[in-house]
C-alpha cells in the first residue's frame, strides 16, 4: 500500500514534488488532507516532510535545487581529494614516508 523509502535523485525529487502538488490540488478540490495523502499512497509524515522541503516550489525549482545539490557534493569531494593530496605531498616533502 505504501511506497518504499526513496533515495534522492533528480527523478524521485521531481516525483515527490509532483506528489506534494497532487495532494495540494486534491485538498483544493475539497478532499480532506488525510484522505488526499492516503490516495497518493504515502504516510502522513512523508507529506509533512515534503511540505517543509518543497512547499511553494515549482518543478523547475526542484530540478534546479537537485542540480545545485549534486554540484555541491561534487565540489566537496574535489576539495576533500585535493586536501588529502596536499597532506600526502607535505609528508613526502618532509621525508616522513
Amino acid at each position: 500500500m505504501f511506497r518504499k523509502r526513496r533515495t534522492d535523485n533528480d527523478e524521485q525529487t521531481t516525483e515527490a514534488g509532483r506528489d506534494y502538488h497532487e495532494v495540494e490540488v486534491l485538498m483544493g478540490q475539497g478532499m480532506a488532507r488525510l484522505d488526499a495523502i492516503r490516495q497518493i499512497g504515502v504516510v502522513e509524515q512523508t507529506y509533512y516532510r515534503w511540505r517543509k522541503q518543497y512547499g511553494g516550489m515549482g518543478v523547475d525549482q526542484l530540478k534546479e535545487l537537485k542540480r545545485l545539490q549534486k554540484e555541491n557534493d561534487r565540489l566537496r569531494k574535489a576539495v576533500s581529494d585535493l586536501t588529502l593530496d596536499k597532506l600526502i605531498l607535505k609528508e613526502a616533502a618532509r621525508g616522513n614516508f
